[in-house]
């Protein structure tokens, strides 16, 4: 009779843990990721005519609230070139900066239903992300020749400023065999606006600047998995 009831309960446990393992397939994810980038930037906003395309590299730590709500933060380092000395300003820089930088990032799965629409499982990678940053500026080259002779202006060379990211873009989420999304491809692009008008070593202009960003980056899922309330992939 022991023995019976023994074996009535390792079934009756096998098969609950089995519907249960089952049952939260689709639903995981991890609650923490890490990620790279690399980057384009622009100066948009600067007391220069012209700018310059330049390259910067991203480092980041994500918690995920859900897998549709995320917060970032991130380390930016790279370059901002911009001005020729034969544009109608005379003037020309290039700025080697380093960013530091967390964002609330909310994504459209959060709030679509997804469930029995193609079109709405694409667009639920969509989101849109602002936080708060500060960079640090090193100004190491600075040229102002528009008055006909060349010389370099005073101004602050190595200013710290702290800035407003506000971002658009696209995650990829790429699941393995549970289901979960443990690889994520993301393609955004950020502008962000200075509290300052340091960013090129130039305040004449008596407005603060701004630079944007074309990214493309990875993340890797590392732990914490939970569930979300609702399937994740479809």
């Amino acid at each position: 009779m022991i023995k019976f009831i023994t074996k009535t309960v390792l079934i009756i446990t096998i098969c609950t843990v089995s519907f249960l393992a089952k049952a939260q397939v689709g639903y995981d994810y991890a609650q923490y990721d890490v990620g790279t980038a690399v980057g384009v930037n622009i100066a948009a906003m600067a007391d220069v005519n012209t700018f310059t395309v330049t390259p910067s590299v991203h480092f980041n730590f994500n918690y995920n609230q859900s897998p549709f709500v995320n917060y970032v933060f991130e380390l930016q380092v790279g370059r901002l070139e911009g001005g020729t000395l034969a544009s109608s300003s005379g003037r020309m820089f290039e700025n080697h900066f380093t960013a530091f930088s967390f964002r609330g990032q909310l994504q459209a799965g959060e709030f679509l239903d997804y469930s029995s629409s193609p079109f709405m499982n694409v667009m639920k990678n969509w989101y849109a992300s602002a936080g708060i940053g500060y960079i640090s500026n090193h100004i190491v080259s600075k040229t102002d020749d528009k008055r006909g002779l060349q010389y370099t202006p005073a101004g602050d060379n190595n200013a710290q400023t702290p800035f407003l990211p506000v971002r658009i873009g696209y995650e990829f989420k790429l699941y393995n065999q549970y289901s979960q999304p443990s690889v994520k491809i993301d393609i955004g692009y950020q502008y962000n606006f200075m509290f300052g008008d340091n960013l090129d070593g130039y305040t004449s202009a008596g407005n603060n600047d701004a630079y944007a960003q074309f990214t493309i980056g990875v993340k890797f899922a590392i732990g914490g998995v939970t569930s979300y309330r609702k399937q994740i992939h479809y």
